[in-house]
């Protein structure tokens, strides 16, 4: 039997190709133990925004809201200290302002906090959705999202009367209908709001914390 030079050069270039894709292949696999592992990018939510402002209520309050015990890290600015240092330096120029304490993310949410400083207490009436609290100035819960203000007398906020300061805990993104019990959210929402707010007050250094006790007040008035 003949077998021609170029047959047989195309056989061993088949040879040489299956060779190097099994190879490849293995490469892929990597090898078992010396595969390489991406490192784990979550956190606990005490370590959010800062790690002082995620009580271990709020902490579980997060769990109820987004279905997830784990979190996306959050940037080094996004922490309540620097919040409270641009909260600072607004008042000294007006008694108004807002901005944005931090963001909490997992796979599928997104949450806002945000602070904002107002002129006054408030006086207008709330949307039907929001629970009425007793907690600080007014605290309002929805199962979106909730806000609480507190009035602050501090060195930090200097002025003839309080700086009163809302933070808010808002969904981000698209808004879709909440996922689970409406009352639930409502008392998740608005622990969270609180665990923001206190830690706040204590980073402005106000008086009597702001009014706000060590616990959430989840009854409505």
């Amino acid at each position: 039997m003949v077998i021609s030079r170029r047959t047989r050069r195309a056989d061993l270039l088949g040879a040489a190709l299956t060779g190097s894709l099994l190879l490849g292949a293995a490469g892929c696999s990597g090898g078992g133990d010396e595969a390489v592992k991406k490192p784990d990018a979550t956190v606990a939510a005490g370590a959010l925004c800062g790690g002082s402002a995620v009580s271990p209520d709020a902490a579980e309050a997060l769990k109820t809201i987004t279905g997830s015990s784990r979190f996306e890290a959050s940037g080094e600015r996004s922490t309540v200290t620097r919040a409270a240092k641009e909260l600072t330096e607004k008042f000294k120029s007006s008694a108004t302002g807002d901005g944005e304490v931090c963001r909490v993310y997992t796979a599928q949410d997104e949450l806002r906090v945000t602070w904002q400083l107002s002129g006054s207490a408030p006086v207008d009436d709330p949307a039907a959705k929001f629970s009425v609290l007793d907690m600080g100035e007014r605290a309002l819960a929805a199962p979106d999202s909730a806000f609480l203000r507190f009035a602050c007398r501090s060195e930090k906020a200097p002025g003839a009367g309080p700086a009163h300061v809302d933070i808010g805990v808002e969904r981000g993104g698209m808004p879709t209908e909440p996922d689970g019990d409406p009352e639930a959210l409502k008392d998740a929402y608005a622990t969270v709001a609180h665990s923001f707010s206190l830690a706040m007050a204590k980073e402005l250094g106000c008086g009597n914390d702001g009014g706000l006790k060590a616990k959430p007040s989840l009854d409505p008035v």
